[in-house]
């Protein structure tokens, strides 16, 4: 049986200090809600001293989850801790997170301070935390920086003082995996009583390694991680919530595992970027874009023969469908066959030979090849033709002050049609016009507008996949006027799906 971790989530506090990223108090409680869904054992609601919205944040999210331990940050300073206490007051499982600096750098630098007088500081912090909550966590703040021996007198103090939890954190990401390794074993290895609580680990990801070195803290006895969904945090970030938790799932010979739902993992990191307007890179292990996309025409026959060969994680997993096989100059016959199979087409070899050359002529033209390409390709090549039944032939948008409106008209099997519709803004209006005309029930299931470039006169690239009934299609435009390219996209998904916007008879 697998020893428990605890993921202590930070994503409210430590991910929130990043420029650009606070949240209101609704959202913050959207989010808590998700981290509690996902299994997260405490949350870092704030920092309640710092400023009323984080105080009330604290508050509220305590009332709002009932699951998981709500954590409230101080410093040393019983103010802090009066304030974080009663910010707390209402949750089911509370936390006080208090804490000092403990490097060289901190000691005389920052707090002009000594030795001596850090630990007078944080055995007193701790013991008055004690007076609130009996959870106590204790970080001794740039501990990656930290004399070892130090450390160890620190860590052993604030335990005896009654922390029930001791943070040992890579404030500045100066360590290397085996230093913050070595760091934790040595803790282990000589603080009296140490077993009376828990390590945890808190790295940042300035060089790169938050990840590393918190697996290498784990793998030396630390049984909580500070972690952030996406790895949002100050400078560089910090500790990637998902990356942490699959490590172990692939690992499992470590014999450590989470509570957290890993199939969750991939709608927590969107609504975390989405209200935190911080875009996840694409290629971001676990959650990025192309976490599971396959270009490479090697790389792609492999996995369609076997998802093993070039994937250690299963995407359903992380909450994703499947994995994507991307259609470039460098992907193979097998990809080409793959989506073609998918797109319902069956072609004799000879013929497949024939799309497979003029789509490497057409690939070396684009960045990547749609399945409109493809399907015209076929044609192409078969002598038939695609068939578009619906043509947009005229747009005309009412947007503002007043409730969006648009007018419509589409070229329906040679006649055009006229409809005009409202809706929460103008592309909402228009594409409830166009369904007034098509008689068919389509979804509109994944919309993403991209720039190209930069600049207000950008031509806009977008991308939606429209479904009717499990039948779906990507549909794609590109426009400067961005209306009028979402509006383009989804008729190029109806088509695609053959669409042909006529009734259809009914057998009586």
């Amino acid at each position: 049986m697998s020893e428990r971790l605890f993921i202590f989530d930070t994503t409210l506090r430590d991910g929130e200090q990043v420029p650009g990223c606070q949240l209101n108090t609704i959202e913050k409680i959207e989010v808590a809600r998700a981290l509690e869904a996902l299994g997260v054992d405490v949350i870092e609601a704030g920092f309640p001293v710092s400023s009323p919205g984080d105080f009330n944040s604290v508050r509220e999210i305590s009332k709002a989850v009932s699951a998981p331990t709500i954590c409230a940050l101080t410093r040393a300073v019983e103010r802090d801790i009066d304030v974080a206490a009663d910010a707390l007051a209402l949750a089911k499982h509370k936390r006080i997170h208090t804490g000092i600096g403990v490097s060289p750098e901190h000691i005389y630098s920052k707090l002009k301070s000594t030795p001596d007088a850090i630990v007078e500081r944080a055995v007193a912090a701790v013991k008055y935390a004690k007076k609130y909550v009996e959870d106590v966590e204790f970080y001794a703040e740039d501990a990656g920086r930290a004399d070892e021996a130090f450390l160890a007198r620190v860590v052993e103090a604030v335990i005896k003082a009654g922390a029930t939890v001791v943070n040992i954190p890579d404030t500045t990401g100066y360590c290397l995996p085996e230093q913050y390794g070595a760091k934790i074993k040595y803790l282990m290895e000589h603080v009296d009583g140490v077993h009376k609580a828990i390590l945890s680990t808190h790295c940042h990801n300035d060089l790169g390694m938050a990840t590393a070195n918190t697996l290498s803290g784990v793998i030396n006895g630390a049984r909580q991680v500070e972690v952030t969904i996406n790895g949002i945090g100050e400078r560089a970030g910090n500790t990637s919530l998902e990356e942490v938790v699959m490590a172990l799932r692939c690992h499992k010979h470590l014999g450590i595992d989470t509570g957290i739902n890993s199939k969750g993992l991939t709608s927590v990191s969107r609504l975390v970027s989405s209200l935190m307007n911080m875009p996840v890179q694409a290629n971001k292990a676990i959650v990025g874009r192309n976490a599971f996309a396959h270009s490479s025409g090697i790389h792609q026959d492999g996995v369609l023969k076997d998802r093993g060969n070039y994937e250690i994680i299963d995407p359903k997993d992380v909450g994703l469908d499947e994995s994507v096989i991307a259609l470039t100059a460098r992907s193979g016959r097998a990809a080409l066959h793959h989506r073609l199979d998918l797109l319902g087409i069956k072609l004799e070899q000879h013929e497949l030979d024939e799309v497979y050359e003029k789509f490497l002529v057409l690939a070396d033209k684009k960045k990547d090849v749609r399945d409109d390409d493809l399907l015209y390709l076929v044609g192409d090549t078969t002598g038939e033709k695609v068939q578009k039944h619906l043509k947009l032939k005229y747009l005309q948008i009412l947007s503002g002050t007043l409730v969006p409106t648009a007018t419509v008209i589409v070229e329906i099997g040679g006649m055009e049609r006229t409809a005009t519709s409202t809706g929460n803004g103008p592309i909402d209006a228009a594409v409830r016009a166009i369904k007034s005309l098509i008689q068919e029930k389509v979804l509109i299931t994944e919309f993403l507008i991209q720039a190209m470039n930069r600049g207000s006169d950008d031509v806009g690239r977008v991308h939606m996949r429209v479904c009717n009934g499990e039948n779906c299609m990507h549909g794609f435009s590109a426009h400067t006027d961005t209306v009028r390219a979402s509006v383009e996209a989804f008729v190029d998904a109806l088509n695609l799906l053959g669409v042909t916007g006529k009734k259809k008879s009914s057998n009586k």
